[in-house]
């Protein structure tokens, strides 16, 4: 891929209604993208299904939700939750009596991380247990669910699994030095990749937050099967993520976080829908712009083009809706601190030298460097301090925009998608919600 397939036009079809059925691959936790597109099917009056991640006990094992659990999982989700743990990736597998990947990560230390060495041929036994342990859980997923989808439905599958960080303190405290170390707390994100610790992380990562949206599309197969020779219709949607474009000076420009480790799976999302869709089955990745969620907090810096999207609200011919916005965000800033101020920062961070390099979509995603790291976090940092309380931001706020937007976009594109790779930039986002809002 050469360059983003960004959709340029709001989706016009209608398919999905009263009586479909939604299915969201992936447990709600939280804040996070899930919600906005779980609004949207709750709106269109559809009947929501969705799974569990489930829980672990006091041994490690993976165990259904309890009736506590699972009624709280429930009102949150509003629908119904199919209470087979889903788990995906492979780092507490292992065979009996064997240590699991996470077992042999816990005993690296600070030290040591970068020299120590793992047993691949033990690993490989565990990612195949891993494997083996989800798809059998699709196959009991998909039996339940044969039986909640009458004649004539048509069903939306919402692939929201990702991240896949092994539970290693090892790891935490090099994240934290990689994702939000400066100066001498930084931390090259290449040597991360080039060492062992680093290769299973992104093995980890690829059955999490990418193979699993294979396991679900061939795991469905029969399903979808029945469902299209009674008359419904099947898609597929998954969140990606591949940089956005967002307004920098007067034009919609490419930008990306840096660095993005778990942006390898998503490339490869990005395949295992290509290859549906070229066996006739309506699978797409939208690839999302950076907002703030609970799992997106780790990455300093990453919500810095979301607050481009203010002047993207105007460009696309916002009203008096989108100047509401403006005002909401100014009312947040601190005695004496403008949102020019703010704007200009953003265009100060875009504009810098430093900052060109990380502009080449061929080479994404690129590894951090000094000075990157200085400029993202330091920005970031310092926007935050522009807030009148640091619990209630900018991001926070265009945050809750994007994730309607892309509810919006999603579900209603999903009716007649226009291919199986697409960007949701800044300019769509604003217009959807202009829409929305006019």
């Amino acid at each position: 891929m050469n360059s983003p397939i960004s959709l340029k036009q709001l989706p016009q079809t209608q398919l999905f209604g009263k009586n479909d059925v939604f299915v969201l691959f992936g447990e709600l936790f939280g804040r996070g993208y899930a919600s906005g597109l779980v609004n949207e099917a709750r709106k269109a009056g559809m009947d929501i299904v969705g799974i569990t991640v489930g829980r672990r006990d006091e041994n490690n094992a993976l165990r259904a939700l309890n009736a506590e659990e699972l009624a709280a999982a429930e009102a949150n989700l509003g629908g119904r939750i199919i209470n087979l743990p889903l788990m995906a990736g492979f780092d507490m597998d292992a065979p009996a009596g064997e240590p699991t990947p996470t077992d042999l990560l816990n005993k690296m230390t600070l030290k040591t991380w970068e020299q120590d060495k793992l047993d691949w041929a033990h690993i490989d036994t565990c990612r195949a247990l891993g494997t083996q342990r989800f798809k059998d859980g699709v196959t009991q997923v998909m039996s339940e669910l044969e039986g909640m989808i009458g004649a004539g439905r048509n069903v939306l599958f919402a692939h929201t699994m990702a991240g896949g960080i092994p539970r290693a303190k090892v790891f935490m405290v090099i994240a934290n030095r990689i994702y939000k170390g400066r100066g001498e707390r930084f931390m090259s994100s290449q040597s991360l990749l080039d060492s062992d610790l680093g290769k299973l992380i992104l093995q980890n990562f690829d059955e999490v937050s990418a193979n699993t949206f294979e396991h679900l599309i061939a795991g469905s197969a029969a399903l979808r099967a029945r469902i299209e020779a009674e008359g419904g219709q099947v898609r597929y949607t998954a969140y990606g993520y591949h940089g956005t474009e967002v307004l920098i000076g007067d034009d919609y420009q490419w930008q990306t976080y840096t660095n993005y480790t778990q942006g390898y799976a998503k490339m490869r999302l990005e395949r295992i829908a290509q290859a549906a869709w070229d066996k006739g089955i309506k699978a797409t990745v939208y690839n999302c712009p950076e907002i703030r969620t609970n799992s997106t907090d780790v990455f300093a810096g990453v919500e810095l083009p979301l607050i481009a999207l203010l002047r993207a609200l105007k460009k696309e011919g916002g009203g008096a809706w989108a100047e509401a916005q403006w005002q909401a965000c100014r009312a947040l800033l601190a005695e004496g601190v403008t949102l020019e101020d703010v704007l200009q920062k953003i265009a100060d961070f875009h504009g810098s030298e430093v900052m060109q390099p990380y502009r080449d979509f061929a080479a994404w995603p690129m590894p951090n460097s000094p000075a990157q790291a200085d400029l993202q976090i330091g920005t970031s940092e310092a926007i935050v301090n522009m807030h009148k309380d640091r619990g209630a931001l900018t991001t926070d706020l265009l945050s809750t925009l994007v994730l309607e937007a892309t509810g919006a976009l999603m579900l209603r594109e999903s009716a007649a998608p226009s291919g199986p790779v697409l960007w949701l930039n800044h300019d769509i986002i604003a217009r959807q919600l202009n829409q929305i809002h006019a």
